[in-house]
């Protein structure tokens, strides 16, 4: 391959991605197996969600730093992002394990940032921020911990209750962080 040819369309980053979304179905079966009242099964939905979150890490890092960035990832990655936590943060308000409130307002930002980030691409690219990849990984270890099946340990409570805390305020504060780019990136190329 050389440098002006694109990169194969099945590589390393694509593959973490497509397992990523293959996971999600998987993820949800687990997840509701015995109701979400088994310690196996929920054991089992925080090991593949894990997994999932930890494929997310690795396919832009991989795709970036080995010329691997295809249309496909670019577009399938987001996705399966969304698809993951969205499943997940709807899973635990449907088995009565988060408040429904939390999964509307990050699956609400997460949705209007995408809307947003289509209706600016004819200006240009708004990329991730660290506030967002923050936002993603603190996401993440929020939604493991209420994951773990160990209801109804007050530690734990706290804890979840605390990291989902930090999650739900970086989420409101990236949000607006990318509306103010988005208006900035739209305002320099009129």
């Amino acid at each position: 391959m050389t440098r002006a040819d694109p990169p194969p369309l099945v590589n390393v980053a694509n593959v973490l991605t497509g397992l990523r979304l293959l996971l999600v179905p998987v993820f949800l079966a687990v997840l509701f197996h015995e109701n979400g009242q088994s310690t196996l099964w929920r054991g089992l939905a925080t090991a593949v969600f894990a997994l999932a979150a930890i494929t997310d890490r690795f396919d832009g890092e991989l795709a970036r730093s080995r010329g691997l960035v295809t249309a496909f990832g670019t577009i399938a990655d987001p996705i399966a992002d969304k698809a993951l936590t969205g499943g997940a943060l709807v899973g635990l308000s449907v088995l009565g394990l988060l408040p429904w409130w939390v999964t509307l307002v990050i699956m609400g930002r997460e949705l209007g940032i995408t809307l947003l980030r289509f209706l600016v691409l004819r200006h240009g690219i708004i990329p991730a921020s660290r506030g967002g990849k923050a936002k993603t990984l603190v996401q993440a270890i929020a939604i493991g911990l209420y994951l773990l099946p160990f209801d109804g340990v007050p530690l734990l409570d706290v804890l979840r209750w605390a990291v989902m805390a930090v999650a739900i305020a970086l989420t409101v504060v990236t949000g607006v962080d990318y509306v103010f780019r988005a208006l900035r990136l739209r305002s320099t190329t009129v």
